[in-house]
């Protein structure tokens, strides 16, 4: 038996759709827009240092933005950031702007199971989280199989094998993405209850078609990691019109502060991973 937990928010955005249709139709002569509370704007820091099998991973992009209320169609960017990371043998990858909010490094050293500190001052605040850069076993192979929806359809599904490594504790997050695809589709995997096992992990789509062409995505995370996507996911496939109940902590620390309510959201996490694109026949 293997614990895996799989997130699909494509359903999401069709039943958010499906229900403003419904409002529109039932009432085409008034426009109802909710007083929504909105609480002060929050930094965010999206630091993924993601080194894919086959590359150097000298090229790193971190991007800073910041928390804007819901009817907002923009992201606000963050510029003029100091942005830093430092492993454990003290040397100093630096992060330049490129583009508002995009912070990119060209000569980034990725090393596994090596400690990393991210460091960043922005808008008069000093943020900083520690991670170690975890790794994971390559994908084998990909297989197509039809297989029968709840409703007796074919749908393709596709799955793709690994072997877990024996004797230590590892988690796993995997996207998929393709053109029928509105968002990613994640699955977050550990190896409670298969360690040392070859592993298959399934994918399937009622829009999935031969000819499309799907990036399977598969990352080694750290534990804590695991358990923020988990709250992070389980939150945005829930009911769309339910509220978190209290914003989801990361590990990015404001070291400016005693205030505890005065944090960034986001999460500095390094992982590698394995990239298959796979042509569905």
């Amino acid at each position: 038996m293997q614990r895996i937990e799989k997130y699909n928010l494509k359903n999401k955005a069709q039943l958010l759709v499906s229900l403003l249709l419904v409002l529109f139709f039932s009432s085409c002569e008034d426009v109802v827009t909710l007083d929504l509370e909105t609480g002060p704007p929050r930094i965010v820091v999206d630091a993924e240092i993601i080194w894919k099998k086959g590359t150097t991973g000298n090229e790193q992009i971190i991007k800073i933005s910041k928390t804007a209320p819901y009817y907002n169609n923009t992201t606000p960017k963050v510029s003029g950031a100091q942005v830093k990371v430092q492993n454990s043998n003290g040397d100093v990858f630096t992060f330049n702007e490129t583009e508002p909010g995009s912070y990119v490094c060209t000569n980034f050293v990725p090393v596994l199971n090596m400690n990393y500190v991210l460091s960043v001052q922005a808008e008069g605040q000093s943020f900083t989280a520690a991670e170690k850069l975890t790794s994971v076993t390559p994908i084998d192979k990909v297989e197509q199989n039809i297989i029968k929806d709840f409703g007796g359809k074919d749908t393709i599904e596709l799955t793709f094998y690994y072997k877990d490594p024996a004797d230590e504790e590892n988690y796993y997050l995997t996207d998929y993405k393709s053109e029928f695809l509105i968002f990613p589709q994640y699955s977050l995997m550990y190896d409670q209850f298969f360690n040392g096992n070859v592993v298959n992990t399934k994918f399937s789509d009622e829009d999935m078609k031969a000819g499309n062409t799907v990036e399977i995505t598969h990352r080694g995370i750290s534990k804590n990691f695991y358990n923020y996507m988990n709250l992070i996911l389980e939150a945005s496939s829930a009911n769309p019109f339910s509220v978190v109940p209290g914003n989801i902590r990361g590990n990015i620390v404001n070291t400016d502060t005693s205030d505890s309510n005065n944090f960034a959201l986001g999460y500095f996490r390094l992982c590698e991973a394995d990239k298959v694109s796979y042509l569905v026949k």
